[in-house]
């Protein structure tokens, strides 16, 4: 259920690389789909289960956040280990992870799909005081309009990885005119997790001249399993394609 996907490529794609990274409190089954349609056309993947992650909630606020973006780094550097390009997908705090990769490496390009730097719940700015009297509290994930759709994020959401999680999006943010990478946003009308605030920081920081804003009318947060997944996924592929000259 939670298992990575590590794929080899095939023909004259093989030596582009994507790494794809799954969201807070969520899985690689958030992302698997974009993954195998990414791995299908013959590019070489790489979608790692973040620490932390796939186990249990309580492990995850145990978690500090260095060590989720240890996890997409270490699937960076083993598909630069192969490939001439390396582009990175994200959903969520994978979108905010991809963004300080490409802060600190030469990313190919990113493909972001409502990427967080900011939280809609209020209370999340105070997650560093409230983790010392509340371990968790009630999930955010499948944030989903299609029905019998599954991420299998955690049933709980604990208070001490939110903090971590504000650690993160202060560091990413800071940093963001370093991205200079060409970024397609992927970006849901109605979203009850990641709040507007998120992509006008991005529009604001990134410093890439090729930004492309593409509207998602008939998805929730978890879009790549939402309605519009296809249109995610065959976009996302020709953005690649276009920047990777194949």
């Amino acid at each position: 259920m939670h298992e990575p996907l590590i794929t080899a490529g095939r023909g004259e794609l093989s030596r582009i690389g994507v790494v794809v990274c799954h969201g807070f409190t969520g899985s690689p089954e958030s992302m698997r789909p974009w993954a195998e349609h990414l791995a299908a056309a013959g590019f070489a993947v790489n979608m790692p289960l973040l620490p932390g992650h796939g186990t249990s909630w309580e492990e995850l606020s145990r978690t500090p956040w260095q060590q989720w973006y240890t996890g997409i780094e270490a699937a960076y550097f083993e598909l630069s280990s192969r490939c001439d390009k390396v582009f990175i997908a994200g959903l969520s705090m994978g979108g905010a992870l991809a963004l300080r990769l490409a802060e600190h490496h030469p990313v190919a390009g990113l493909a972001l799909v409502n990427p967080g730097l900011t939280a809609a719940d209020p209370r999340a700015k105070l997650a560093g005081l409230l983790r010392h009297v509340v371990k968790s509290v009630p999930a955010i994930g499948n944030d989903i309009i299609k029905p019998g759709m599954e991420e299998h994020a955690y049933p709980r959401t604990p208070v001490a990885a939110v903090h971590q999680l504000n650690l993160l999006f202060k560091d990413t943010t800071k940093n963001l005119n370093l991205v200079t990478a060409p970024t397609i946003l992927f970006r849901s009308s109605v979203d009850h997790v990641v709040p507007d605030s998120s992509v006008t920081a991005i529009k604001a920081g990134i410093t890439s001249p090729d930004l492309r804003i593409v509207p998602l009318s008939r998805s929730y947060h978890v879009a790549t399993l939402d309605h519009d997944a296809e249109k995610i996924f065959t976009e996302s592929e020709s953005f690649f394609r276009e920047i990777a000259g194949v």
